[in-house]
């Protein structure tokens, strides 16, 4: 891997000064879509499944441990999954609270599992069970699957009373979000959706929607309210495979933010460290955040863009980020001010975000070259897309036992079986190759028989 000149290397440490402002730049770069999550998840499953607390307090005690699992040689930020907002929803709505978690918990465990086997016996089969054609819709589920909920917020679903103060703010915070994400320049263009709602909320205060009664209320500083098995809740796996496949994508991004940072650094991760320690350190952080009741954590592009463009490597910087991001979690008007945004205003980010995520399925298909002559290819893609999105439900029921299949993880099933089961079409290039093969064999005996 070619060598890239970096201003601070992993393993350097800067000043002091230089420190903490380097670290509050990856907070600040994390921290929007770290905190919209648990917003998101608890919209999508219209009770309070998360807290803004416990999901920063959990994203810097994630990074620290994946810090430790991976020697210190990775600089890497993990945060809240979004690929996780309707499952995590779904996942409640099925088995409530323990649902959720313990469906966090073991998607924490299913990448500690796949870092032990890579460990022993590498990754080409992680390849062949999740090529392109498999990975793309399944991310286009995730995003696509989430739009309703967005259109409802924006004041915008059917039999929906028209509203023109919700609708308002929807369209500046989703036009501000947009202008930054296109036309902004330097760090401005790393936070497009928090510069998104901070427009939508300062619009929504002008217009008389925001409580702060909460935040008058609020101490300034408070404990997280931390979801402990055993403690508040009896464990049950009810709702376990509404988020277990969801591991699946989340490990393929895991091998993409860390590609593209490796070439950012020039230092092969996937080799040292290895690919190994990284997903044991993200296994460990997420059941972490499960066992403490926080979303699941995911390595954060948005981090990985700051290292690139500040050129700055520095394990050291993310860790303090992650220390600040915990102490952040313990200020208890500020996350109180946080719960006072209106629903139009996640709206309005939501439109681009939700479409974001899907935008980048569809990115995996056109990257790869996925060929949809191919009627193979045709039929994966195909069937995902309308099981995904459709509604579709398997149910599996056994006593008390009762299992259903639905939405992405239904999709991922099928597609996966689909994948490895129906034979891929030649190409005719293939098929001449072949040909021209058996036709040199059938010389080469020929010519030996003549010799005989």
């Amino acid at each position: 891997m070619k060598e890239t000149k970096m201003l601070l290397d992993v393993n350097e440490k800067p000043s002091i000064p230089k420190w903490i402002v380097l670290a509050i730049q990856h907070v600040f770069a994390m921290f929007g879509a770290t905190i919209l999550v648990p917003i998101l998840v608890n919209s999508a499953a219209g009770e309070t499944v998360l807290t803004i607390p416990v999901a920063l307090v959990t994203s810097g005690i994630g990074t620290l441990l994946y810090i430790l699992c991976t020697k210190g040689k990775s600089p890497v930020y993990l945060g809240s999954s979004f690929a996780f907002i309707a499952p995590l929803a779904a996942a409640y709505l099925k088995g409530g609270i323990s649902g959720a978690m313990v469906g966090v918990m073991a998607v924490g465990l299913i990448y500690v599992i796949v870092a032990t086997i890579i460990h022993f016996v590498g990754k080409n089969w992680l390849d062949k069970l999740l090529p392109p054609i498999v990975i793309g819709p399944m991310i286009m589920i995730i995003g696509l699957g989430l739009a309703p909920s967005a259109i409802s917020q924006i004041g915008l679903a059917a039999g929906t009373a028209f509203d023109w103060k919700t609708v308002l703010v929807a369209a500046v915070s989703f036009l501000v979000t947009a202008v930054v994400m296109t036309r902004a320049k330097g760090f401005l263009k790393v936070i497009p959706f928090l510069v998104g709602i901070i427009s939508g909320y300062v619009l929504s205060v002008i217009l008389g929607m925001v409580d702060f009664t909460p935040v008058v209320e609020a101490k300034f500083f408070s404990i997280p309210q931390f979801v402990i098995p055993f403690v508040n809740y009896t464990p049950n796996f009810a709702a376990l495979i509404t988020i277990a496949p969801v591991a699946l994508v989340t490990i393929c991004e895991h091998i993409g933010d860390h590609t593209s940072l490796s070439n950012i650094i020039g230092k092969d991760l996937l080799r040292d460290p290895g690919l190994d320690r990284t997903l044991l350190g993200d296994g460990v952080a997420t059941f972490v955040a499960g066992l403490l009741g926080g979303p699941a954590n995911t390595t954060y592009g948005e981090n990985t863009s700051v290292v690139g463009m500040t050129k700055v490597a520095s394990v050291w910087v993310i860790g303090l980020a992650a220390i600040i991001a915990i102490l952040i979690g313990f200020l208890g008007k500020f996350t109180a001010l946080v719960s006072t945004i209106p629903n139009a205003v996640l709206g309005g980010v939501s439109l681009l975000l939700y479409g974001f995520i899907a935008v980048n399925g569809l990115k995996v298909l056109i990257k790869n070259q996925i060929d949809f002559e191919d009627p193979k290819n045709v039929v994966v893609g195909a069937s995902m897309l309308v099981l995904g999105l459709g509604g579709a439900t398997v149910s599996i029921i056994s006593g008390d036992l009762s299992i259903a299949f639905s939405g992405m993880s239904l999709a991922a099933i099928v597609g996966i079986i689909l994948n490895l089961c129906i034979p891929r079409e030649k190409s005719e290039e293939e098929i001449e190759a072949k040909k021209k093969q058996k036709a040199e064999k059938k010389e080469k005996k020929a010519k030996e028989e003549m010799k005989v």
